[in-house]
């Protein structure tokens, strides 16, 4: 079974953002990347697929030259081989965009599953595979938590999660879509003879003109959706603390919800 893993690399969910002098973006000097949390989900499942059924594991990552730390993470993990989109005329891509250069990649690929995460949590879109899908014509399931693979390879039973909690679980025709939500697995660490391994696998690189792209279909030029400025949240004002007997905390605690908060 030939498997495609969209993977993205993203800021450590730990990593204090800053906004840049000009508003535009983010002060990325200082900062930890990581590989998507979510897609660490995708590349288990590849991983276990490939380990029940046979085949390779193909990583497909768009970014700069420091994505190639974490293509490396994923081949550590035990994926095949990469491929990495990387040209400067990428950045500032919407999700349809992105979409775009991804299938690009993708359509000459022999393949019989994409995975990916549910989202990318540094925009936390939830787009672009939903678009990729629709470029490629294949069914598309996300916020997947359980995924059997028939043995015939050509059907997937799929198990995943929707508003409130509901639990839905669909039957989806191979190749697919499928995009990965926590719960799915618990993704392996990467071993040191993996690690090894990993610099000696193959990382294809892909330019605009390897894609066979113009400069107007990609990054800002090409997207239909432009950011205009970044901006961090409000702080939160301080909260109130109240001190006395525990009756006296009590009343003062229900005026306030009262009188300030209007909740009862």
């Amino acid at each position: 079974m030939n498997i495609v893993v969209c993977m993205k690399q993203v800021p450590d969910t730990e990593t204090k953002i800053k906004i840049n002098p000009e508003g535009r973006g983010i002060v990325t000097e200082g900062i930890k990347y990581v590989m998507n949390p979510y897609d660490e989900y995708a590349v288990e499942e590849a991983l276990k697929l490939k380990e029940k059924f046979g085949g390779t594991v193909t990583i497909v990552c768009m970014g700069p030259s420091r994505a190639t730390e974490a293509i490396r993470t994923a081949l550590a993990m035990g994926a095949d081989d990469a491929i990495h989109l990387n040209d400067p005329a990428f950045e500032g891509s919407d999700s349809v965009t992105t979409a775009k250069i991804l299938a690009k990649a993708i359509r000459d690929l022999k393949y019989d599953l994409i995975l990916a995460g549910k989202q990318a949590v540094d925009f936390d879109c939830s787009q672009v595979f939903a678009c990729l899908a629709e470029i490629l014509d294949l069914p598309y399931a996300s916020v997947v938590t359980g995924l059997e693979v028939e043995e015939d390879q050509k059907s997937a039973t799929v198990k995943r999660e929707t508003e409130g909690g509901i639990q839905e679980i669909i039957e989806i025709n191979l190749p697919a879509v499928i995009a990965a939500q926590k719960g799915l697995n618990e993704p392996r660490y990467a071993s040191l003879p993996g690690i090894m391994k990993a610099k000696k696998k193959p990382i294809k690189e892909m330019n605009l003109a390897a894609l066979g792209m113009d400069a107007n279909e990609v990054g800002e030029e090409g997207s239909k959706l432009k950011t205009m400025n970044y901006s961090l949240p409000p702080e939160r004002k301080a909260g109130k603390k109240i001190e006395g007997e525990p009756k006296e905390i009590v009343a003062q605690l229900v005026t306030l919800l009262h009188v300030e908060a209007k909740l009862v």
